[in-house]
């Protein structure tokens, strides 16, 4: 069969040959908003392209067969074959990076190939990420490299597991094609799936240019297809900006609850939908640092871990400015004055069950920081802290786990006294409460260092560890006596592992 890559104009025939989504019905609804917000795109396949994985959950959505023919799969993801009535396209947005106007950006190497509506999981746009050259690429390539896209496979597939809003990530590809970046290394292409893409930018950019036609096509298009509920309320367009603040203000929450860094909160890389999106220079905390930052290029410490709630107002502050043609300024100030509230709300709701207690009481906040105090003062693992936390029980010894992390510390048992205490006012039994606990702290997450180990294979030809890591991260909260390795914190090499935005 001729691929793409050797006829850039193939034939009908070649173009609809194959039938690995065809029980999808592309609908298409933002291809439909016409060509003022996007561009029509072809992809560009890579030479050679190899499968490195499938996530069968994310299959699962799309009801796709994950034991399909590897050929076929590897052309749908290499952008060689495009099923009849998908029409891959890359949005236009614009967006504030490090808190700097950048008046256009866009989808500078990815493309949606088509948005489709499967009966049973709704609405689902399919993306590739490093297929190829856009309108927007600024000059660059349009590619994306092999390590940065195992990293994002991994990662989204990881934060649904852990039960946090994101995009998914259906597989990846591996190929010959060469990409230049620090170094020359292998290109990759990555298949994400969301509802949709939308970003706080696509916003951003119209009410820039005073298209306030378009502002109102975009919310529209949001209130129309994904939160038609608020179409009920009196203002709908005040209703869709409070959904906005309230979803950032719990994904937020939730970030810091398991101690993710984005890295790049750039408001191009904020979801509509309230979505994790762009996995870029992100990072699971480990040696607990609330000032820990994740990206190598954020000089600054804007996006440290500890600065993340706030610039989650920050940047929905400039969505409101983006919907100022929609609401009135008084309105608008109002909503955005409630994002404070929810975020500390959740966040408390979330420390109540990492701590299994059963509603707030006076001290609990006190109780929480101290025990935070201890984890920055003996840069103790942020993660395994918290699962071992979960064993303890109020009738057994000390499980081993607490002594070990944290070296049977005056500090610490003086801590351990207070929450004992704390725990026998409760109503709940001990067993139930860990329970709770052990379904809420999980035991793996994908530290860097267990990435960087399947990248080092994954570069050699050997796949197995992409793959043996997205089976671990699927099952987050389980114990996976097996798999005990991947729940260790990082080696003494991997503690100051530190990723950059090059992809």
């Amino acid at each position: 069969m001729t691929s793409a890559a050797e006829n850039p104009n193939p034939t009908t025939e070649q173009r609809f040959a194959s039938n690995w989504l065809s029980n999808l019905n592309p609908v298409n609804h933002f291809a439909k908003l016409g060509e003022e917000f996007y561009s029509e795109v072809n992809p560009l396949p890579l030479a050679k392209p190899r499968l490195v994985d499938l996530s069968p959950a994310a299959c699962q959505l799309l009801d796709i067969d994950p034991n399909a023919d590897e050929k076929d799969l590897c052309a749908m993801l290499n952008g060689e074959l495009i099923p009849s009535g998908f029409e891959p396209i890359s949005m236009l947005y614009a967006g504030h990076q490090f808190g700097v106007w950048v008046p256009q950006l866009g989808d500078g190497r990815a493309m949606i190939l088509a948005q489709v509506e499967n009966p049973r999981s709704g609405l689902w746009e399919l993306q590739l990420k490093g297929s190829g050259p856009t309108p927007y690429s600024r000059h660059a390539d349009g590619r994306a490299v092999l390590r940065s896209t195992i990293r994002e496979y991994l990662c989204s597939e990881a934060m649904h597991a852990l039960g946090i809003p994101t995009t998914r990530a259906l597989g990846l590809i591996d190929s010959d094609t060469a990409v230049y970046r620090e170094e020359v290394e292998t290109g990759a292409i990555l298949m994400r799936m969301a509802p949709s893409h939308l970003r706080f930018g696509n916003f951003e950019l119209f009410a820039s240019r005073e298209q306030q036609d378009q502002v109102k096509q975009l919310a529209d298009f949001v209130l129309q297809h994904h939160r038609s509920e608020l179409l009920e309320k009196d203002k709908p367009y005040l209703a869709l900006y409070q959904d906005v603040i309230r979803r950032t203000a719990s994904l937020m929450a939730q970030w810091q609850s398991v101690g993710f860094c984005h890295g790049v909160m750039n408001t191009d890389n904020m979801s509509i939908l309230g979505l994790t999106i762009d996995y870029g220079p992100f990072g699971f905390m480990e040696a607990y640092n609330p000032s820990h930052i994740c990206n190598h290029s954020d000089h600054s410490g804007r996006y440290a871990f500890n600065q993340q709630g706030d610039i989650g107002w920050w940047n929905l502050a400039a969505l409101g400015n983006a919907f100022l043609s929609l609401l009135e300024l008084d309105e608008a100030k109002l909503a955005i004055e409630s994002y404070k509230s929810l975020y500390q709300k959740a966040l408390l709701d979330l420390h109540l069950k990492k701590f299994g207690l059963e509603a707030a009481m006076e001290g609990d906040g006190e109780l929480i920081q101290d025990w935070f105090k201890i984890l920055e003062s003996g840069g103790i693992d942020f993660t395994n802290a918290f699962r071992a936390l979960s064993h303890f029980s109020l009738v057994e010894s000390t499980p081993e786990q607490l002594q070990d992390l944290f070296a049977d510390t005056q500090e610490f048992k003086l801590w351990l006294d207070r929450y004992s205490t704390r725990l026998e006012k409760q109503v709940i039994s001990d067993e139930t409460r860990q329970k709770q606990m052990l379904a809420t702290n999980p035991k793996y997450i994908l530290r860097n260092y267990l990435a960087e180990n399947a990248i080092a294979r994954a570069k050699q030809g050997d796949y197995s560890e992409v793959v043996k890591l997205r089976e671990v991260l699927s099952n987050p909260f389980d114990e996976q006596s097996e798999n005990e390795i991947y729940a260790e914190a990082a080696p003494a090499w991997a503690t100051g592992i530190s990723i950059s935005c090059s992809s």
